[in-house]
């Protein structure tokens, strides 16, 4: 985002391990972390203040001296199909029985095949002007690419979007459309700065989804996925937040789906626009008839009260160990003690049983 890119004076731009294999499909690369453990290695060193990541591909369990320092304001978390020039006009249902349709998440693949018999569907990797130019390609075998719709508006490429898949439809990926920026844990200047570009609507809804997540003990690669709403009647003080979160086996034959909520009573220094869930600063979030939950973040003020990057501080290393008094994810709210996941759905998880084949999953 441009708002960040005001901190930093000379930014660097890295790969990682998920960027840079893409020969095989994500589950067989047998590493975890693909996306983020490169980043948080040049955090540990010191050679940066804070990295960016996409959120869904940040581990539900930081490793031991990280943290989120902040969530930023959601973009659209749906996913978006994008056709190749021959089938413009068609939606996923009416794409002709048997057209190739590209996607390196499982959760999407085990989705498309319970839901859509006329689509075959086909491992596809690589960046977004990778996996656009081969779906272009003369001759190409694909029909269509299921991607992220944040991805393509954060491009501007929202022109090539066919159809926006909606969540009763596929349901989206823990976390996705947001963006987190991590740091380490012992650094107060950098978190102090960091928490005043958090977004409190979405750091709600990112905290229940990685929750659910976290309980399942999925990670970014598996069939996992969710829909989460925070709702507010004008003349009403409580919030609603809503988590659908469903799970399936590899093939898709199999899902399970459960869903929880809360209400959460925002303090009265908090005005959250009800149609657009716009949050003006506030101290504190509580959830109805509990406990106050500590250290609500705010929303981010205007660019002008943003504090700059000190370039003469030093900083601090990287302990070995959680700070006290913070969950080892790094994660700053915790609100899962109020979202009722259930409880046999752990036990009847179809994609539990079928961790060791992944390997077999076709490239």
């Amino acid at each position: 985002p441009s708002y960040l890119l005001a901190f930093l004076l000379s930014p660097d731009t890295m790969t990682t391990v998920g960027d840079r294999v893409l020969n095989k499909s994500l589950p067989k690369i047998g590493e975890k972390s693909l996306f983020t453990k490169d980043l948080e290695d040049a955090l540990r060193t010191g050679g940066v203040d804070f990295v960016v990541h996409s959120l869904k591909d940040l581990p539900t369990a930081l490793p031991l001296g990280m943290a989120i320092g902040a969530v930023l304001e959601r973009e659209d978390p749906r996913d978006a199909l994008v056709l190749n020039e021959a089938h413009r006009g068609r939606t996923l249902s009416t794409l002709p029985k048997g057209s190739v349709v590209g996607t390196s998440s499982l959760r999407r693949s085990a989705q498309l095949a319970r839901k859509y018999e006329n689509v075959v569907v086909c491992d596809i990797r690589g960046n977004l002007n990778t996996r656009l130019a081969k779906l272009d390609a003369d001759g190409s075998k694909f029909a269509g690419i299921i991607l992220a719709q944040a991805g393509l508006v954060r491009m501007g490429w929202n022109a090539r979007v066919s159809q926006v898949i909606e969540p009763g439809e596929i349901l989206y990926a823990v976390g996705q459309g947001a963006l987190a920026v991590e740091c380490r844990s012992n650094d107060a200047y950098i978190l102090d700065m960091l928490s005043k570009l958090c977004h409190l609507e979405t750091q709600c809804k990112i905290l229940v989804e990685r929750s659910f997540l976290k309980t399942l003990g999925g990670g970014c690669s598996a069939p996992v996925a969710v829909c989460t709403t925070l709702k507010r009647k004008a003349d009403a003080k409580v919030t609603q937040l809503n988590v659908e979160g469903a799970v399936w086996s590899l093939d898709g034959k199999t899902e399970i789906r459960s869903d929880g909520g809360c209400a959460l009573m925002l303090s009265g220094d908090v005005d959250l626009d009800a149609e657009n869930g716009n949050v003006i600063p506030a101290k504190k979030a509580k959830a109805a008839n509990e406990d106050t939950v500590d250290n609500a973040i705010p929303a981010s003020p205007p660019p002008a009260a943003r504090c700059p990057i000190d370039h003469k501080r030093k900083s601090p290393e990287v302990v070995d160990h959680a700070k006290p008094g913070c969950s080892q994810d790094g994660d700053k709210i915790d609100l899962s003690k109020f979202i009722s996941v259930h409880g046999e759905m752990f036990k009847k998880c179809p994609y539990s049983s079928e961790i060791e084949k992944l390997s077999s999953v076709e490239s």
